[in-house]
């Protein structure tokens, strides 16, 4: 889009006021655009934009942190550009921001868990454009917070090239883009009465979603680092990289792990210790034998609790949902080869059906990851 004069309006909407988005017509922009908003000749801010039927065409509609922020008043002619983001550069890999209750009257002393509200913060503005000094409000268990944009970090490059963190220093960036993987710092504002727990509260090295330090031989699993860490970087080098980027590719998630190979090799151990070795939530560890039951469907049923929570966040997140990790320990238990069940029921063989339904359907989700650990070591049902 070329440089154009359009007029700054108040935002229609609360709720519009929370997305920290620009709101425009569909006769100007495309919701998820990013635009250049230049005020004065030497002042210009980054949105990004999306529309609602009541704007009309030919305005750009602000709240009144994003008005503050640049400056704006209502009525007033700026110039709207385009504004694209250098991936390679631009994506956020640390954002530190100042955070308070947006009404003094709203105070309470209750804590705040800095790692919920980073997630959540992550979900929220995914794929959003940020700048150092900008000023949003954030709602997180129904309270309003005031946020500011304190710093920013670009991403190492060689994380989103799937490969390991190059260890040097990050650049310092003015403007940036949110990714799934970026990490979110909350720092207190001054003489604010807000309590923060949690682990957000400091600067880590979270940018990808393998752990940078994890170590086997610290988890009692050693002598299998190199392969171990080949078979991980494959499954997860996709979920890496920028949504966006992943659909222009073309490229698939990786769906499912099978651990096979003789009693006492490590596969049950190593399933234990999966989650400290990932940026992702509490893996679900489920034992084989526990899913199956006596009534006709019940079976079925569990496995479909198992996927619940994760096909609830896709519906309503989409490519932003975060990762859920489900273990099945002695998965051979459940997932015999269909058609070779004793059971006048069939139970085995819908479990299986149930199973890669969810996992590959037609109403598939890219939000999980299976890992299986079946006890025959010539397992051969999926």
């Amino acid at each position: 889009m070329a440089a154009r004069t359009m007029q700054a309006a108040r935002c229609p909407t609360d709720e519009l006021s929370l997305t920290n988005c620009a709101v425009v017509s569909e006769k100007d922009l495309q919701s998820g655009q990013h635009v250049t908003v230049k005020t004065t000749p030497n002042h210009k801010y980054v949105f990004t934009v999306k529309t609602h039927h009541t704007v009309a065409a030919g305005t750009i509609a602000f709240s009144l942190p994003q008005r503050k922020w640049a400056g704006l008043s209502i009525g007033q002619e700026i110039e709207v550009s385009n504004y694209n983001f250098d991936k390679s550069k631009q994506c956020i890999g640390a954002m530190t921001i100042e955070i308070d209750f947006l009404q003094k009257k709203s105070t309470d002393s209750s804590p705040y868990d800095s790692d919920k509200m980073a997630a959540e913060f992550i979900q929220q503005f995914n794929n959003q454009a940020f700048s150092v000094t900008q000023q949003l409000v954030f709602s997180f268990c129904d309270k309003l917070f005031g946020l500011v944009v304190k710093d920013m970090d670009a991403m190492d490059a060689s994380i989103l090239k799937g490969e390991p963190a190059s260890g040097k220093k990050q650049q310092k960036i003015d403007v940036g883009l949110m990714v799934g993987n970026s990490q979110v710092i909350f720092e207190k504002a001054e003489n604010s009465s807000l309590t923060l727990v949690g682990k957000a509260k400091t600067k880590e090295a979270r940018q990808t979603i393998i752990n940078p330090d994890w170590n086997f031989e610290k988890m009692g699993i050693g002598g299998l680092d190199k392969e171990f860490s080949d078979i991980f970087r494959r499954a997860f080098a996709s979920r890496v990289f920028p949504p966006d980027i992943v659909e222009q590719m073309g490229c698939k998630h990786v769906k499912g792990i099978l651990l096979f190979g003789p009693p006492g090799c490590g596969k049950t151990l190593m399933a234990r210790q999966i989650g400290k070795m990932l940026n992702a939530r509490e893996p679900k560890v489920v034992n084989g034998p526990e899913i199956l039951n006596k009534y006709v469907g019940e079976s079925e049923a569990n496995i479909r609790k198992l996927f619940a929570e994760a096909e609830e966040e896709q519906k309503r997140l989409g490519a932003n949902s975060g990762l859920h990790i489900i273990i099945f320990d002695e998965l051979d238990a459940i997932c015999k080869q269909r058609g070779t069940g004793a059971s006048s029921t069939g139970v085995h063989d819908t479990v299986v059906n149930q199973l890669l339904s969810k996992i590959d359907g037609v109403e598939q989700l890219n939000n999980i990851l299976v890992i299986g650990e079946p006890h025959d070591t010539k397992y051969s049902a999926l």
